[in-house]
């Protein structure tokens, strides 16, 4: 166990002194936005109700933020709920104490507070923001919206680059947010918090204008508590898969692509023209998610840049700090006991009285528990085991990991992630270079197993 006030205290005292530098630098181009999280409300369908949402700027998703590669990004938030809050900046390779984890990195954002996220992007591609306090709950009324970096020589052509927010909501018989079957242990020890109504972008079935000829870029995001999604193009049309959470890859073609929460995948279709529907799959039912029609003149032949390089190459771990996490818990698993606050207690009675049903190394996750110090600029392999019933989309903040990835079928492809969905039983090697200092959090990004103990500190110095 770690103490984590002192920690957190030490922490940002010392990171804000490291990363000073990092801001100030003459020349950088700053670009400025404003995000106000409040009580608000959309209508997901023109002969839909009017669903109550918590919401930044009073949008769903929240407004589209773009930078370019090496500028910075700032941010003022304010809080006008009524619990506070904070926003994670999800697959940057953050500043630490930008990073948005309340009583880790920042003290959370109380009501009618503010804070000013202030940070340089150093990667191009496609990243999201969140709320990262009770983000079972946050997250699930709609706190969260997209970031797209672009590249110094990229532009964001609206006519061939496309964001597809996709989100699952559970909504009640008056399409409103089930509010009730928030923080149900069925569901937290389960699989999650599944919904029953799917959106893009804010809309069910939305219709999104493409280029009449040449390429098209989709840039799809899972921002759904716990639904795994897969989706398919019309026709059997190939999907050439680009990028990974952000970080390009090796070009590859499947039939379907699958996104669990919080991870991004970049297609290119190379004939858009022939660009018509957006099937989501995962139900064994082909439900149609999107329509496209090529109705946009774009005479431009500029070609989508595709080919580049990963963040930073393959590091294999070999020589590397190996860091074992035994994954143990939930509905039909064998986790009998764990321990929790120092102390060594029954699963039943964890469940029970604190809502706790998870545990990495036989011990319920959290802030305060700390799975591994390493030296900076080490090599990290984090060796996870997946022991328990169920999926689990395993995020590191601050970092990007190297994985032998299986999700896109049995053929194992090397990728660069910042999140990797681990099937029951799996075993997996998540390689890191330990380059950026500070307390990072890894933890499951099906929101209601994070709440329920599956999280832990990895601490870089």
């Amino acid at each position: 166990m770690i103490n984590r006030r002192k920690l957190f205290t030490q922490a940002v005292v010392s990171l804000s002194f490291m990363a000073m530098p990092k801001l100030v630098q003459a020349g950088k181009i700053i670009q400025r936005y404003q995000l106000t999280a409040k009580i608000g409300s959309a209508s997901f369908a023109q002969d839909r109700n009017q669903t109550n949402l918590w919401l930044y700027n009073n949008t769903t998703p929240g407004p589209l933020l773009k930078a370019k590669k090496g500028e910075v990004l700032e941010v003022e938030f304010i809080n006008k709920l009524d619990q506070p809050t904070t926003i994670h900046w999800h697959g940057i390779r953050n500043i630490n104490e930008m990073d948005g984890v309340p009583d880790l990195t920042q003290a959370a954002v109380e009501p009618d507070d503010k804070f000013t996220y202030r940070f340089p992007v150093n990667d191009a591609g496609t990243f999201w923001y969140h709320a990262h306090n009770k983000s079972w709950e946050q997250v699930a009324r709609g706190l969260y919206g997209a970031l797209i970096v672009l590249d110094e020589n990229e532009t964001f052509e609206d006519a061939r680059d496309h964001l597809i927010v996709a989100d699952d909501w559970l909504l009640d018989d008056n399409s409103q947010i089930d509010s009730s079957s928030l923080g149900s242990l069925g569901h937290w020890s389960h699989g999650g918090r599944l919904g029953n109504a799917l959106t893009i972008n804010g809309s069910y079935r939305p219709t999104i204008e493409t280029a009449t000829m040449g390429q098209v870029r989709l840039r799809l995001l899972n921002a759904a508590n716990a639904r795994i999604l897969s989706f398919a193009l019309n026709d059997g049309l190939p999907i050439k898969v680009v990028s990974v959470d952000g970080s390009p890859c090796k070009p590859f073609e499947v039939e379907e692509v699958k996104i669990s929460p919080a991870q991004r995948v970049d297609i290119v279709v190379e004939d858009g023209a022939q660009l018509s529907r957006l099937f989501e799959i995962s139900t064994k039912t082909r439900f149609e998610a999107a329509v496209f029609i090529p109705t946009k003149m774009h005479n431009s032949q500029k070609r989508i840049i595709y080919n580049k390089s990963p963040y930073y190459n393959q590091v294999k771990n070999i020589n590397a700090r190996l860091v074992d996490i035994h994954m143990q818990g939930g509905a039909m698993g064998n986790l009998v006991s764990a321990v929790f606050e120092g102390e060594e207690r029954g699963l039943r009675d964890l469940a029970m009285n604190e809502s706790k049903l998870w545990a990495f190394n036989g011990q319920v996750g959290g802030y305060d528990v700390n799975l591994a110090d390493v030296n900076l600029g080490d090599i990290v392999s984090l060796r996870v085991w997946n022991d328990t019933a169920w999926p689990h989309a395993m995020h590191l903040h601050g970092q990007h990991f190297w994985v032998e990835s299986r999700e896109f079928g049995q053929e194992e492809i090397a990728l660069l992630r910042d999140t990797y969905l681990m099937q029951p039983g799996e075993k997996k090697d998540l390689v890191f270079v330990a380059d950026n200092p500070g307390l990072w959090l890894f933890h499951c990004h099906m929101l209601e197993h994070h709440a329920a103990g599956m999280g832990g500190v990895i601490s870089v110095s």
